[in-house]
């Protein structure tokens, strides 16, 4: 879940060109932020499997999809030409990062849990942009970030047997500090993106992390990798098809309509995540796991209509 360009549309030109039609551009998000969750059900589902291993699989077999896509679309000449390829190398040592972290974390955490601390990342964006892009942040989306970080304190205090009384396992205190790292990584990786797409198209970004993630996870291989047997095989070569083709509804859905309609659907994940968790896992889930969650939701929600809002002013103003 913590894939840093989960949040990237591959199309330069997002819901520009096309007639608005919100409705299927929301249908579109729903169904790439299924296909993502089940994503991530597929790689939990492989247990054993390293998380270096699952960011190998996740990476490499993802590249099949998005090039028969921008090879359609007509998009991929050139896609290979960059002008900063230490920045997507430096880019794609962070994202794989926060994949190894978020992965790791998907092993030990329940699937609700492991997506809900990932609503994290939204929130620290905005104060990595404050400190190191310098962004105007005022007093609403500081309380709104505030209120934010308390949901997620809710939601990992439990898991923090440091604090609990030795109430939960030592593996879960692991994966909730592992789900926050993974959390912050993939924000740090979007401010990276931020700086690229100012230079680079987005197809040649989404080309390059998944090809350098794809390089930097064969590095650790002297970690511990296993021979998967032809089951969990299958469920990794899924995992990475599944991740590709949500990047390609992720990419459609911003043809339909604009960010400020799409962005809250993100959200829905939840939902899936919880019901996917009791089918498949027989993951209960938990009073501070839903409060925190809930918590963390209506925050990031209310930044995405701030943000809206001042955008809106601003075209006024022009």
């Amino acid at each position: 879940m913590n894939a840093p360009e989960r949040h990237l549309p591959l199309a330069d030109t997002p819901a520009a060109a096309d007639e608005p039609r919100p409705l299927l551009g929301i249908a579109c998000k729903v169904t790439s932020v299924f296909i993502f969750v089940l994503m991530s059900t597929l790689l939990k589902s492989a247990e054993g499997i390293p998380a270096g291993e699952l960011v190998f699989f996740r990476s490499f077999f993802a590249i099949f999809p998005v090039v028969i896509y921008l090879a359609y679309t007509h998009q991929l000449q050139g896609a290979m030409q960059t002008s900063d390829i230490f920045g997507h190398i430096w880019r794609g040592l962070v994202g794989v990062m926060s994949m190894l972290s978020g992965f790791y974390a998907l092993t030990l955490l329940p699937l609700p849990e492991s997506i809900a601390i990932n609503y994290a990342s939204p929130l620290m964006i905005v104060v990595l942009s404050a400190i190191f892009l310098k962004e105007q942040v005022r007093i609403y989306r500081w309380s709104a970030v505030l209120i934010g970080f308390v949901g997620v304190l809710i939601i990992v205090w439990p898991r923090l047997s440091l604090f609990s009384g030795g109430g939960v396992s030592h593996g879960e205190a692991v994966g909730a500090v592992f789900a926050l790292i993974g959390a912050l990584s993939s924000a740090v990786a979007m401010m990276l993106v931020r700086k690229l797409v100012k230079r680079e198209r987005t197809a040649t970004i989404v080309i390059y992390f998944s090809l350098t993630s794809t390089v930097i996870a064969l590095f650790t291989m002297p970690f511990g990798w296993v021979v998967p047997q032809w089951w969990q095989l299958a469920l990794l070569i899924a995992a990475g098809f599944a991740g590709g083709i949500a990047q390609i509804f992720l990419t459609e859905c911003y043809r339909h309509a604009d960010m400020s309609t799409i962005a809250p659907f993100e959200y829905t994940s939840m939902l899936l995540g919880l019901g996917i968790g009791y089918v498949v896992f027989g993951d209960v889930p938990t009073l501070p796991m839903l409060i925190g969650s809930t918590i963390v939701i209506g925050a990031g929600i209310f930044i995405i209509f701030r943000e809206h809002k001042l955008s809106g002013r601003k075209l006024r103003r022009n």
